[in-house]
């Protein structure tokens, strides 16, 4: 097929009881499924390790005589990471959709140790002065970039690999992995808080998470150097060869041709980045910050919420399988903007009870969506450019929406305008059910070319 077809014509409706990679034993694609869902979870870990552990290691790396300046200093660091997310977008989708999908996988693992490697031997700034920044720096980039490339191939890869009829369920093994990552980072925190002096914590306790992440990475590593290539992917050169006559198609020709997919996965990224971080990354901060709960009872509040929002995510992506992606999707869009209000007065009722309660409702409403993302994402585009369809659009909708949710709800609740954050919220919300009421229900389609 050429790139210039419309993406919905590539899709072919799968026969019954088969999908992509049919030949594929069912252990070897649990196995395939397991390596490609632990890297994911390492990369969710590892940006909650970074933001739960930071005010321990800002002012040993950063500014040891000014802790304000410091933590400044780390966040802004932290936000190099969505910067650098674009340029990583292009990279990782161009090697995907190029060199395959298992090669962009190892490459994003292979990032993601080296960067949680240099975190774990960084010097303190009293060691070797703005060294240990530099190399703070060095980390976060290889980080962000992995984690658009790991994004981008697990998603094609998960579509691709997932049977016709079970991607949904299988989808939701994304974002289940890293909601799971996001809690043991967050008791991991409380663990070594509790059991470690301060001083211990900022000498070397902090420094414990990023040497257990770089370990279990480099184990997924050689797992994933195990992985079979997707038979969509071998499929596809098999029929158009493996010489670069056959890549000439540069990717912002592909993306054109597929530009109404690739506005789609912007605009429904935009609701999924300041809903999961307002809801599942910042709410713990805001609670402790902005509600006056204290940080040991907001942790834990939060954790609970994540476990209940965790049992949701597979049970959305089945009924995904069963009734369509857009009503599941569209029902997320409503429910969270008639949501925004109610749950936001009760987060704010003055106990962690209420704080959990609310967290927990927002990440239910979640699954609706998070469930069903990777999925959709896949179903949108061609083999040819699947991986960089998804990577490029998704990594500016995270870089623009994503990153600055947190901060701009912090900041707005600092001049008295916590209401229009909450509308913010609900039209965002709304975006992603116009998106997909006006998009194509994508439901049981092979992820196969036209022969």
């Amino acid at each position: 097929m050429s790139v210039s077809e419309p993406a919905d014509l590539s899709l072919v409706a799968a026969s019954p009881g088969t999908g992509t990679g049919a030949s594929v034993s069912a252990a070897r694609r649990r196995r395939n499924l397991a390596s490609v869902a632990l890297g994911n979870a390492l990369e969710w870990y590892d940006w909650t390790a970074y933001a739960v552990f930071a005010s321990f290691f800002s002012a040993q790396i950063f500014a040891p005589h000014d802790p304000k300046a410091a933590v400044l200093a780390t966040f802004a660091v932290f936000a190099v990471g969505f910067a650098i997310r674009p340029v990583g977008g292009v990279l990782f989708g161009w090697l995907a959709d190029r060199k395959g999908r298992k090669t962009s996988l190892l490459v994003a693992i292979a990032c993601a140790s080296g960067g949680m490697i240099l975190i774990a031997v960084t010097p303190t700034y009293d060691q070797a002065g703005l060294l240990g920044a530099v190399v703070m720096l060095i980390a976060r980039l290889l980080q962000g970039a992995a984690h658009t490339g790991e994004v981008a191939a697990a998603y094609t890869y998960i579509g691709e690999e997932a049977p016709a009829r079970r991607r949904g369920l299988w989808a939701s093994s994304i974002f289940a992995s890293g909601t799971a990552a996001v809690m043991v980072a967050t008791i991991l925190g409380a663990i070594l808080t509790s059991v470690l002096s301060k001083g211990a914590m900022a000498s070397w306790g902090w420094r414990l998470p990023f040497v257990l992440g770089a370990v279990i990475a480099l184990y997924t590593l050689y797992l994933r150097r195990k992985l079979d290539e997707t038979e969509a992917f071998v499929a596809r050169n098999q029929r158009e060869g493996t010489g670069p006559a056959s890549r000439r198609t540069s990717l912002v020709v592909g993306l054109w041709a597929n530009r109404a997919a690739a506005a789609r996965v912007f605009f429904m990224g935009a609701a999924l980045g300041v809903y999961y971080y307002t809801w599942a990354i910042g709410a713990p901060a805001w609670a402790v910050t902005a509600l006056g709960i204290p940080a040991t009872s907001a942790l834990w509040a939060s954790v609970a919420a994540q476990a209940v929002g965790l049992m949701a995510l597979p049970l959305a992506g089945a009924l995904s399988d069963r009734i369509g992606r857009r009503p599941t999707m569209i029902t997320f869009g409503i429910a969270a903007a008639v949501l925004a209000w109610p749950l936001d007065l009760l987060a704010r009722g003055g106990t962690a009870w209420q704080f959990g309660l609310a967290m927990a409702a927002a990440l239910v409403a979640f699954a609706f969506l998070g469930a069903v993302y990777p999925a959709v994402l896949a179903e949108f585009f061609p083999t040819g450019v699947r991986a960089s369809g998804i990577a490029v659009p998704y990594a500016l909708a995270a870089t623009l929406f994503a990153g600055t949710a947190p901060y701009l709800r912090q900041w707005l609740g600092q001049i008295d305008m916590d209401g229009a954050f909450v509308t913010y919220v609900a039209a965002t919300s709304l975006l992603t059910a116009w998106v997909m009421f006006r998009a194509p229900e994508t439901r049981g389609m092979a992820l196969t070319e036209k022969q």
